[in-house]
C-alpha cells in the first residue's frame, strides 16, 4: 500500500466554477418555489375548469313540495317579474298582446348564435338569463348578445337551487355572475332568475328568503307564466303551441338555447314570432315591461328614477319613452332598452376581465393537458411493453449456455475508488473489494476530506492485509477531477470505477469485465442494487433500481443506447476514457456525460447484469431530493452538450436519434406528466365518477405490478418490496416530479449545481449481509 498527497499551500481563490456554484446555491430556494407555485398553478387551473363545468362545487339537489306558508298571497298570485320598490315587493305582469320573450341556462356556442341569428332577423329583442360559468367560457357570444340589443339577467354561476345555499354561496354566485358579465361585455345587471323556477306560485318558505335578500340589493326576480317546455323537445309544434298565451294575454315566454339539444327550439322560434306577430303582439324585453308600468304609473311629466331595478337608486339611461315596443324598431331603438344593464367600472371590470382571462386559460390547458395526458398514457404503456419484450430478448440472450463475450478475461483491471468525507462507509468498501475473486488494484481518490477518510482507508487496508491499494489525497476538485486523478494513476487497461460508499460482491469485477473480451466494447455498465431498502424510503428506490433502471438498461443495452453508467459501478477501457478527454466537469451527471461520449466515440456500451454491487441510498426525502435533482439536472445539460449527436453519422448519430429522444421522452417529459395520472384521479374520485377513476388507477397500477415482477424475477428479487409499489406511486412519484420541475426550471434559468455530497450512515456492508 503506497499514499500520495498533493502539495497543499496558501489558501486558494474560489475557482470559476465554484464561483457559479455558490450564485446556484443562492438561487435554488426561489427555484424550489417556482416549482410549488406551478404545480400550484396547474392544480388551481384544472379545480376551476371543474368548478366551471359543475363538476367541483356542484350541487344537484332540487327543493320540490315545500310549503310556501310564508310567502304573502299577493306574491303567489301575483305577475312574474318581482321587483321591491321602496323595500315592499311588488309584481308586475306582462300587458296583453306582449311578449317578454326570455331564455335560460346559456349562452352555448351551438344554439345561442342561431337563436341570435333568429331575433336579429326579426328584429326581435330577448331577455337571456345566462349561467356565469357559460359566460365565463363564451364571453363573445354574451358580446355580441349585448351589442345586438338583448337583455341579459343573472342565473347564477353554477346553476344551484339557491333555496339549498348559503348566504355566502348565494352572494359567491351573483358576485362572481355579475364578474362574468363585466369581464366579457363591460356591463353588469338587476334582473335575476333561479334555476329550476317556474311561476310565482311555486315560491317556497325556503326560496323566499333568498328572492327577498336579492331585492334588498337591487335585484328583479323574474319568473315565468308561460313555459314552452322546449327542454322537453315534444316536436316544433307543440313548442309553439304551449308558448302561446290565452285570450291575448300577455306573457313572460320560457325557452332554452342551452342544456342540450335546441334543435327543436331554434326551428320553432322562427315560426313563433311568425304567429305572434300575426296575432298583433309586439315584443319587449323585461326591463321593457317595467318602464312601461312605470310610465303607466308615474304623473304625467315626472321622470323615473331607479330604471328597471326599481330598488337601486340609480338614474335609468333610457329616460321614460324607453317602454316603446319592438317590433319594427332598428337596433339603436333596441339598445335604449337595456335599462336593467349597467356599465362594469373599476374593480368590477377590472376582477371580471382577470376572470374572463382565467377561465380562458384554464379552458386552453385542461383540454390540452387531457390530450397530452393521453399521449403519455401511451407512451408509458408502450415503454412497458418495449421494456418486457427487450428486457426478455436481453436475458435470453445473455444466459443462454453458449453465449460468450470472447476469451475469458484474466488480467488485473483497475479499481478507483472516489471519496469525499466518506469515513461511515470507506472500511466496508474495502473489505468488500479485498474478496474480489479477480486480480485488481484499487485507488482511493481522498477528494479533500475534512474527516480522515484517508486515514481510514490506510488504516482498513493495512488490517486487511491488502497490498494493492493506493491512497492519494488532492485538494476538493469534485468527482470528476478524482476519477480523472485515479485514471491517470491507473495501471492497467481497464478501470472499475464505482462509489466511496457502495460494496461489490466477490464476483462482480471478474463478471464486470468480462465483456471487454469483445474488442467493441469500451464501458460496461453493472447492475446497482440499494443495500439499505428495510426502511419505506430504501423500499422505494429499490423498486425503481430494478425496475426503472436495471429494467431500462436490458432495453437501452439491446438497441445499443445506453445512455448512462451508473456511477455506483462501471467499467471502461482506460485508452477510451482518455480519447474522449476523460469524465468532463461541464455538467452534474458526469456518469451519463462519460457514456454519451462513448457512444459519440464509436464505443459499445452494454450491461452486465451479474455485476453486483451494492450502494447506500439517501435515508431521508431531503437527500433523496438532492441526489435525483442533481440526477436529472445533469441528464438535462448531458443530453445539451451533446445534442449535435442528432446530426452525426454512425454510432454517435445512432445514439442522437435512438437514445437520446428515448432518454428525453422517458427520462424527462413523460415523468413530468405521469403523476398527472394520479392527479386526474384524485380529481375524478372526488368530483367525477368514484369507482370509474378507481378502476382506472387500479388498471394502470396493474400494467406496472406486471413489469416490475418480471424485473424482479430476472433479478431474482423478493416479491414482498412490491406491496410498497401503490404507496409508492402516490407519494414517490409526485416527488420525483417536482425535482424534474425543479431541474427544468434551473436548466431553464441557466443555473448551476455543484456536485452534492449525501450524509451516509455505512449501514451497506459487506454484500452477504444485505443479500
Amino acid at each position: 500500500m503506497t499514499t500520495t498527497t498533493s502539495p497543499r499551500g496558501r489558501r486558494r481563490a474560489p475557482t470559476r466554477i465554484e464561483r457559479a456554484a455558490g450564485k446556484a446555491a443562492a438561487l435554488q430556494k426561489p427555484r424550489v418555489i417556482l416549482a410549488l407555485l406551478l404545480l400550484l398553478a396547474l392544480t388551481s387551473v384544472m379545480l376551476l375548469d371543474g368548478y366551471l363545468r359543475a363538476e367541483v362545487g356542484g350541487d344537484e339537489r332540487v327543493r320540490d313540495g315545500a310549503s310556501s306558508s310564508k310567502v304573502p298571497d299577493k306574491i303567489l298570485g301575483g305577475g312574474p317579474i318581482l321587483t321591491f320598490r321602496g323595500g315592499q315587493a311588488t309584481t308586475l305582469s306582462v300587458p296583453d298582446k306582449t311578449i317578454a320573450l326570455t331564455f335560460d341556462d346559456g349562452p352555448n356556442p351551438t344554439w345561442t348564435p342561431q337563436v341570435l341569428a333568429i331575433l336579429r332577423k326579426y328584429d326581435v329583442p330577448g331577455t337571456f338569463f345566462l349561467v356565469g360559468s357559460m359566460v365565463s367560457r363564451y364571453p363573445g357570444i354574451v358580446r355580441t348578445m349585448v351589442q345586438q340589443g338583448n337583455e341579459v339577467g343573472v342565473h347564477t354561476f353554477t346553476h344551484v337551487d339557491l333555496s339549498y345555499q348559503s348566504t355566502a354561496r348565494v352572494n359567491r354566485e351573483m358576485t362572481q355572475t355579475q364578474l362574468a358579465l363585466a369581464g366579457a361585455a363591460g356591463i353588469t345587471t338587476t334582473l335575476f332568475r333561479a334555476p329550476y323556477s317556474s311561476g310565482t306560485d311555486a315560491i317556497d318558505n325556503y326560496s323566499w328568503p333568498v328572492y327577498q335578500r336579492l331585492g334588498k340589493d337591487g335585484y328583479t326576480s323574474v319568473f315565468v307564466d308561460t313555459d314552452s317546455d322546449d327542454w322537453k323537445k315534444p316536436g316544433v309544434s307543440k313548442i309553439v303551441q304551449w308558448a302561446t298565451p290565452k285570450s291575448g294575454k300577455g306573457a313572460a315566454v320560457l325557452m332554452h338555447d342551452a342544456g342540450g339539444d335546441r334543435s327543436q327550439t331554434v326551428r320553432a322560434l322562427p315560426e313563433y314570432i311568425e304567429k305572434m306577430k300575426a296575432k298583433g303582439y309586439t315584443f319587449t324585453t323585461v326591463s321593457g315591461v317595467i318602464e312601461k308600468d312605470n310610465a303607466k304609473n308615474r304623473p304625467e311629466g315626472t321622470r323615473v328614477a331607479g330604471g328597471a331595478a326599481g330598488a337601486t337608486g340609480e338614474q335609468s339611461a333610457n329616460g321614460p319613452g324607453a317602454a316603446a315596443d319592438m317590433s319594427g324598431s332598428n337596433g339603436a331603438n333596441r339598445s335604449r332598452l337595456q335599462a336593467a344593464h349597467r356599465t362594469a367600472t373599476g374593480a368590477t371590470l377590472y376582477e371580471g376581465r382577470a376572470l374572463v382571462f382565467a377561465v380562458a386559460v384554464a379552458e386552453w390547458t385542461v383540454p390540452t393537458l387531457s390530450v397530452g395526458l393521453v399521449i403519455v398514457g401511451v407512451a408509458v404503456m408502450g415503454r412497458f411493453g418495449m421494456m418486457l419484450i427487450l428486457a426478455r430478448r436481453h436475458h435470453r440472450q445473455r444466459n443462454r449456455r453458449r453465449f460468450s463475450w470472447g476469451p475469458t478475461v484474466t488480467r488485473p483491471v483497475s479499481v478507483i475508488v472516489p471519496a469525499y468525507n466518506e469515513k461511515e462507509c470507506i472500511a466496508n468498501t474495502l473489505e468488500s473489494l479485498s474478496r474480489s475473486t479477480h486480480p485488481i488494484e484499487i485507488i482511493v481518490v481522498d477528494d479533500g476530506s475534512t474527516d480522515g477518510t484517508s486515514e481510514i482507508a490506510r488504516n482498513a487496508a493495512m488490517d486487511l492485509g491488502m497490498h494493492n491499494v493506493r491512497v492519494i489525497r488532492q485538494e476538493n476538485a469534485g468527482k470528476p477531477a478524482a476519477l480523472n486523478n485515479g485514471v491517470r494513476s491507473a495501471s492497467h487497461d481497464i478501470v472499475v470505477m464505482m462509489d466511496g460508499d457502495t460494496v461489490f460482491e466477490p464476483d462482480t469485477v471478474r463478471q464486470l469485465v468480462q465483456p471487454f473480451a469483445d474488442p467493441e466494447v469500451g464501458a460496461v455498465a453493472g447492475n446497482a442494487k440499494v443495500g439499505n431498502r428495510d426502511t419505506v424510503i430504501g423500499a422505494w428506490q429499490h423498486i425503481e433500481y430494478v425496475m426503472g433502471f436495471n429494467l431500462d438498461r436490458r432495453m437501452y443495452d439491446v438497441l445499443r443506447c445506453m445512455p448512462t453508467i451508473p456511477g455506483a459501478i462501471g467499467a471502461f477501457r482506460r485508452e477510451a476514457v482518455l480519447e474522449v478527454g476523460g469524465m468532463s466537469e461541464d455538467t452534474l451527471a458526469e456518469d451519463t456525460d462519460i457514456t454519451i461520449a462513448m457512444h459519440r466515440a464509436g464505443r459499445r456500451v452494454v450491461y452486465q447484469e451479474h455485476a453486483r454491487a451494492w450502494t447506500e441510498a439517501p435515508g431521508s426525502l431531503k437527500q433523496l431530493w438532492s441526489q435525483r435533482y442533481r440526477w436529472s439536472y445533469g441528464t438535462m445539460q448531458a443530453l445539451w452538450k451533446h445534442r449535435k449527436s442528432l446530426t452525426d453519422k454512425g454510432p454517435s448519430g445512432r445514439f442522437g436519434r435512438v437514445g437520446m429522444p428515448l432518454v428525453v421522452i422517458f427520462q424527462i417529459v413523460t415523468p413530468v406528466f405521469a403523476p398527472l395520472i394520479d392527479v386526474f384521479t384524485v380529481y375524478s374520485m372526488i368530483f367525477v365518477d368514484f369507482r370509474a377513476a378507481l378502476y382506472a388507477w387500479l388498471a394502470v397500477l396493474g400494467v406496472q405490478l406486471v413489469c416490475a415482477a418480471y424485473a424482479f424475477r430476472l433479478d431474482r428479487e423478493k416479491y414482498r418490496y412490491l406491496l410498497m409499489m401503490p404507496l409508492q406511486q402516490l407519494a414517490y412519484r409526485q416527488m420525483m416530479y417536482l425535482v424534474l420541475i425543479h431541474s427544468c426550471v434551473t436548466a431553464l434559468t441557466g443555473g448551476r449545481l455543484r456536485w452534492q455530497k449525501l450524509k451516509r450512515t455505512g449501514e451497506v456492508g459487506t454484500p452477504a449481509g444485505v443479500s
